[in-house]
């Protein structure tokens, strides 16, 4: 049994139903429920050694309008869940690891997070958040797919 879920969410449609997945976990489970949004500062810079502040407010903008939504969608359900965003002291921190340092930080016992359902080169090319936490995290994972 799960007392604290942590969801990590970015506004895309897996990770919405990754949110949904949680919440309904954390409902049937009675656990607490953090909602995290990385920001990825990395992809800020510009061939420069430092993050355009615009870009950075832009992102951190964005990121608090995710978890508001992400936060509300839980309070329909009837759930009270906490928000944080992940990565605004930090630079350079990539999203797995600081999804990952959230859950061992709070600490949660079960991270759910969506996935694009990619394989072979496309994945390769593309990367994998939710692969690199599943290959780093320290509590379970739930790999939930996209549509």
């Amino acid at each position: 049994m799960y007392k604290r879920i942590l969801v990590a969410v970015d506004g895309s449609a897996s990770s919405e139903l990754a949110l949904d997945e949680a919440i309904r976990l954390a409902l049937d489970q009675g656990a607490q429920l953090r909602i995290v949004h990385a920001l990825d500062q990395v992809a800020l810079v510009l061939d420069t050694p430092y993050v355009l502040q615009e870009f950075l407010d832009a992102a951190r903008k964005a990121g608090e309008e995710i978890l508001e939504r992400a936060k509300a969608r839980a309070r329909e359900a009837g759930l009270d869940a906490e928000t944080r965003l992940s990565g605004a002291e930090s630079f350079g921190e990539r999203i797995a690891s600081l999804v990952n340092t959230e859950a061992v930080e709070w600490p949660a016992d079960l991270i759910v997070i969506g996935t694009h359902g990619r394989r072979g080169f496309s994945s390769v090319l593309m990367g994998s958040v939710a692969m690199g936490v599943v290959r780093t995290a320290t509590v379970p994972v739930l790999l939930v797919r996209g549509g």
